[in-house]
């Protein structure tokens, strides 16, 4: 709501001095400009600076009569909005996308902002959740995702003339989230890998080899098949072209995607992970699902995705898909029994897989392939901790000056008197 001098130009002189405009003396000389409760784009005009800024500041605490809003107009909460804003961008949405907007709603936005009237949400209401969402150590790009989510619903609001400005707008998240790192917060070593190993399942064995050995996720690893599609002992290859995913509308339930976004990747079967994938198809036989497979492509509207027989590697003790919480549940157990902390994730194999190349003196670039990062600007930053620092001379320049410094403390030297 900026306040503006009528009577002067806001551009200067050649000498910086002020330029009367054309209503200079004439009429009321400061205007305040806002949005009304009905969101459309109003101004009123003072005599005195001094009045101006005193109706502007209780029009920004929304008590001016022009600008506050009563009871009635309130009660429209953000969940309301949200779910109309939710259900409207469906069109053309692709489902995961559409399934990953309803869940992040449904965890981190609701819960905190779901019940309140979306025109009462502050900037400073934002911040707390902001803060919330790091205190409980959610990733930093998550918490970038959720505020983005939350930013375009507000501008949506704003464009609907439900709320008259967007509480998003005057925060500089990246500022926020300077100094925290990609770092990962904890990090298992040779021997809490061990310790999870002899607490697992033997039919789930090769699943924590696959995480710890070849840097896989956990979608990727659930979704692996036997056969070379996937895994091939003989060039030593292992494909990572493929994740399970679950969506009980679109496909019915379980069904097979591309991996995240430029991870797909052929990376080195180790040879250990070989023998423990190979004994793993003796002992436990791969079931045969069929599966929708949509890794070449999302097929178009109302056609059905392709189906094939995926001979999936790991599956529950009804030869079914395993399904994410399942999966989640069982972690669970046996990370209290190996003693791992509340931190360790199945995604710490991953880092554990990473963090083990770096120490072992493994090219950088080489690691960003293992991993299948887009760039190796996200390997360096998410590992920097772990980089060992290079050899390098030192002294060099203090070695140079003081070598200068002793040649001309010496002088030149005295002729022979003799």
């Amino acid at each position: 709501m900026p306040i503006d001098d009528l009577w002067y130009l806001s551009k200067r002189g050649p000498n910086n001095e002020r330029l009367k405009s054309k209503r200079y003396g004439r009429g009321k000389r400061w205007r305040c400009r806002y949005v009304d409760r009905n969101g459309e784009a109003r101004e009123r005009l003072f005599d005195r600076k001094v009045d101006a800024e005193a109706w502007d500041a209780k029009a920004r605490a929304g008590l001016a009569e022009e600008v506050r809003i009563d009871q009635g107009e309130r009660r429209l909460t953000f969940q309301d909005y949200g779910e109309r804003w939710r259900l409207s961008r469906q069109i053309g949405q692709a489902l995961d996308y559409q399934r990953h907007t309803e869940s992040r709603l449904r965890h981190h936005h609701y819960p905190h902002f779901g019940d309140r009237p979306i025109r009462a949400i502050t900037v400073t209401d934002v911040l707390e959740w902001v803060a919330t969402l790091l205190r409980n150590n959610v990733a930093q790009s998550s918490v970038k995702t959720y505020f983005d989510l939350l930013n375009n619903i507000m501008n949506s609001a704003v464009a609907d003339k439900v709320i008259p400005d967007n509480p998003c707008k005057s925060i500089r998240l990246f500022a926020i989230l300077r100094g925290f790192s990609r770092s990962p917060k904890w990090v298992p070593t040779d021997d809490d890998v061990l310790a999870l190993v002899d607490v697992v399942p033997d039919e789930y064995q090769a699943a924590i080899w696959a995480g710890a050995g070849e840097g896989m996720r956990l979608g990727e690893v659930l979704g692996l098949e036997d056969s070379t599609r996937c895994i091939d002992p003989a060039r030593q290859e292992l494909h990572v072209v493929q994740q399970l995913r679950f969506h009980k509308v679109a496909y019915g339930g379980f069904y097979l995607a591309p991996p995240k976004a430029g991870s797909v990747g052929d990376v080195d079967l180790d040879d250990h992970v070989a023998d423990v994938f190979a004994q793993h198809v003796r002992t436990y036989p791969p079931a045969l699902v069929e599966l929708p497979d949509i890794t070449a492509g999302t097929p178009d509207p109302g056609r059905e995705p392709k189906r094939r027989l995926v001979p999936l590697l790991f599956t529950d003790e009804l030869g079914r898909p395993i399904h994410d919480q399942r999966w989640s549940t069982m972690w669970r157990g046996w990370c209290r029994a190996a003693g791992w902390p509340d931190e360790g994730t199945f995604h710490s194999l991953r880092h554990y897989f990473a963090t083990r190349l770096i120490t072992s003196g493994a090219d950088p670039t080489d690691v960003q392939n293992a991993l299948r990062h887009s760039s190796l600007r996200i390997t360096l930053e998410t590992y920097v901790h772990w980089w060992p620092k290079k050899d390098r001379r030192r002294n060099i320049i203090s070695g140079a000056l003081r070598e200068a410094s002793a040649k001309r403390n010496r002088g030149p030297k005295a002729p022979d008197s003799r």
